[in-house]
């Protein structure tokens, strides 16, 4: 784009991730500020954040612990080397993580975000079958629209058209399982769909058939499908995944970068669903997104793997420069304090009836053709116009925050995930603004 097309000239030179940037850049959406559960803009207006950031923010913002535990720390110890040296907080909040996850889940590698943490999750699960003697499991498996960050083993295993259609030939032997949702069955569902899962787990039996058994290293899925729109498994689907994943040997990684942390009111979709993978991501609400940070958490088996297979030196060749960084891990452990201090998880669960009931309110207004929650999450499905995918759910979007929201929207749906902390009073809001949206867009 050249300068002098554009009218904010001094915008010109950050090339914004995942946004058009010519149209922004012509009425752009500024954040000066952020409080609690509001954002404050430019010009003086307050949003409330009907998103959590980015699936992110789940205590709200500018938490005072947390911002002081940061200010602290950078004036404490800045930085620690990563490789051959650490610090003490790093462990602490290892042992922090790793009590809260199922119990054989207890080894955490630290990353930086969440596509950091899936491509170390997929380096470490090939990593392992060769350290085990079965270098032949190289093949993955992720699912359609699934989306798991965008490095190019994310990209790779995800399965959102626009994310991989750009970037060549990506990681080979990788398969794709179906999206687990169908709108004609499950249109406006409260919480899981009844329907079978083999109906969607079918295809998985037969890349097993196909390929063998013994060329497929791992399965990556979210437990919950966050970008995509917010759509939710049936009944029993993570259940019968794990069952066929154990039964022929293939680690079973959770994408958790969006449910971990309270989402689904308990600290992790694996202790929800009672599930319990070979591997699972985090990033995002780990320190309530306040310095970036993800994480991995690996079971004992696979972390012994490692240790016991290697003879000397190190075990695992992969790293980054910032992991475990001093800032993060000081906000990370202020986080997990307050979601136990203030009963978090708990304050979720009792608002997860209120939260559905408010979503579903909106069954019946203009241009939504379909409605869905789970825990504080909650996607609509806004109707094409014209069949241009996007373009109505972008006016929503757009009007929506004339009105004083912020919310999520990809493709045709819209995505909203309220700050955990929101009281049913500070919810309500939500709904009557997604009406009002409704009725004002064309």
């Amino acid at each position: 784009m050249n300068q002098k097309d554009n009218k904010n000239d001094h915008m010109a030179a950050y090339w914004m991730p995942f946004t058009p940037n010519r149209t922004f850049k012509e009425s752009p959406r500024l954040y000066n500020r952020a409080k609690g559960l509001y954002y404050e803009t430019s010009d003086g207006r307050q949003v409330l954040d009907a998103f959590s950031g980015l699936w992110c923010s789940n205590l709200g913002h500018c938490h005072p612990k947390i911002t002081e535990a940061i200010q602290d720390q950078a004036a404490e110890l800045d930085y620690a080397t990563a490789f051959n040296f650490s610090h003490e907080k790093a462990f602490d909040l290892a042992n922090i993580i790793a009590e809260q996850f199922p119990e054989t889940l207890d080894h955490v590698f630290f990353t930086n975000s969440g596509s950091e943490a899936v491509d170390t999750a997929l380096k470490m699960a090939l990593a392992y079958h060769r350290i085990n003697g079965e270098g032949t499991r190289t093949r993955l498996i992720g699912r359609v629209n699934g989306y798991h960050g965008v490095g190019f083993g994310g990209i790779s295993v995800g399965g959102m058209v626009n994310n991989r259609k750009f970037f060549g030939g990506l990681l080979t032997g990788v398969d794709h399982l179906p999206f687990p949702y169908d709108a004609a069955e499950d249109a406006f569902t409260r919480g899981e769909p009844d329907t079978d899962p083999m109906k969607y787990l079918k295809e998985l039996e037969q890349l097993i058939t196909l390929h063998d058994a013994s060329t497929i290293a791992a399965v990556i899925v979210e437990p919950m499908i966050g970008s995509a729109g917010m759509f939710v498994p049936p009944k029993g689907y993570l259940k019968k995944l794990r069952e066929i994943t154990e039964k022929h040997g293939i680690l079973l990684i959770f994408d958790e970068v969006i449910t971990a942390f309270g989402r689904l009111g308990e600290a992790n979709a694996a202790t929800y669903f009672g599930v319990t993978p070979d591997i699972c991501t985090m990033a995002k609400a780990i320190n309530n997104a306040a310095v970036p940070m993800g994480g991995v958490i690996a079971s004992k088996k696979i972390y012994d793997t490692f240790l016991d297979g290697t003879k000397a030196g190190i075990e695992f060749f992969h790293g980054y420069t910032y992991s475990a960084h001093p800032l993060a891990v000081a906000a990370a452990i202020a986080a997990q304090c307050i979601y136990k201090e203030e009963g978090i998880y708990e304050r979720v669960r009792n608002n997860i009836k209120f939260f559905e009931d408010g979503m579903h309110s909106l069954k019946g207004e203009p241009f939504i053709t379909d409605i869905r929650n789970f825990g504080l999450a909650g996607g609509l499905t806004i109707e094409q116009r014209d069949g241009v995918i996007g373009a109505r759910s972008h006016d929503f979007f757009l009007k929506a925050y004339e009105h004083g929201i912020n919310i999520r929207t990809n493709g045709d749906t819209i995505a909203i995930a309220p700050i955990l902390t929101s009281s049913k009073q500070e919810l309500e809001p939500i709904f009557d603004i997604l009406k009002k949206t409704a009725n004002d867009i064309q």
